[in-house]
């Protein structure tokens, strides 16, 4: 009897143990990505592992159709001179969220990818007290374009392989569950035209949401209450030759502010 009931304890903690297992793996991904905390697997230096060529600024203008505008304030410049390059991603935070371990290579294409650069004012982009710095999602958003933002980071994480932590996990989440569109949006200066919804061009499809991941989706351009439907496109991976073709597409509206 007494191997009886010490065999039925064996079983049940067993059945614990196997279903905190289960329960572990479950909450360790989040949309297709890793939730774990960052770590700097490798001594970080960004002007030696991370470079970019200032021709790069150019690029950025351009997938803005010329302007000079910095997306986290919805600010319109005179000059390339007020604003800074910046990593949407930084790159310490990119580092210590898988990067560390990867390739030369892989960092410098993390580097200048267009997908994950933009223009801010160095208020913005450098660290102080109200800086973006090296910061996460988790632990800072842009007063403006938290939507394009929030999408923004899971593209460029999916892409690269990196990790999100619960707190990164937990927030971006929150911004994704409410937004109409994930349009970068030109906010318009008082007294001028109509704000505009625009497709940044960036040589990127844009992507919509599903529930473990991503898909790239139609996506709709809004520019003076113009509507241009773009097609859909294939299942997200990082390898070009594994794409497939979604069988559902999470359309989401835009609507005007």
């Amino acid at each position: 009897m007494e191997n009886v009931m010490m065999g039925i304890i064996r079983s049940t903690m067993y059945l614990v143990v196997l279903l905190a297992s289960f329960s572990s793996l479950g909450n360790d991904m989040w949309r297709g990505l890793v939730v774990k905390e960052e770590h700097r697997c490798s001594p970080y230096d960004k002007k030696s592992q991370y470079p970019y060529p200032a021709s790069v600024e150019s690029a950025i203008v351009d997938s803005m159709g010329g302007q000079i505008y910095g997306p986290y304030t919805g600010t319109y410049y005179q000059s390339t001179s007020e604003t800074d390059i910046e990593h949407i991603i930084a790159a310490s935070e990119g580092h210590d969220s898988g990067l560390c371990a990867a390739s030369p290579e892989t960092r410098k294409a993390f580097a200048t990818d267009l997908l994950n650069l933009t223009l801010a004012s160095p208020a913005v982009n450098r660290c102080s007290s109200t800086g973006k710095c090296g910061l996460d999602a988790g632990e800072w958003l842009p007063p403006r374009n938290q939507c394009w933002f929030a999408l923004r980071v899971i593209e460029i994480k999916t892409k690269y392989g990196l990790s999100v932590n619960p707190v990164e996990a937990n927030t971006l989440e929150s911004v994704i569950n409410n937004c109409p569109s994930f349009e970068m949006v030109f906010y318009a200066p008082a007294g001028s035209a109509p704000t505009k919804y625009v497709t940044q061009s960036t040589g990127h499809t844009h992507s919509c949401l599903t529930e473990t991941g991503m898909v790239l989706c139609a996506s709709k351009r809004f520019i003076a209450g113009e509507t241009e439907v773009l097609p859909a496109f294939s299942l997200i991976t990082s390898d070009p030759q594994k794409q497939t073709t979604p069988n559902r597409l999470d359309l989401r509206q835009h609507h005007s502010h």
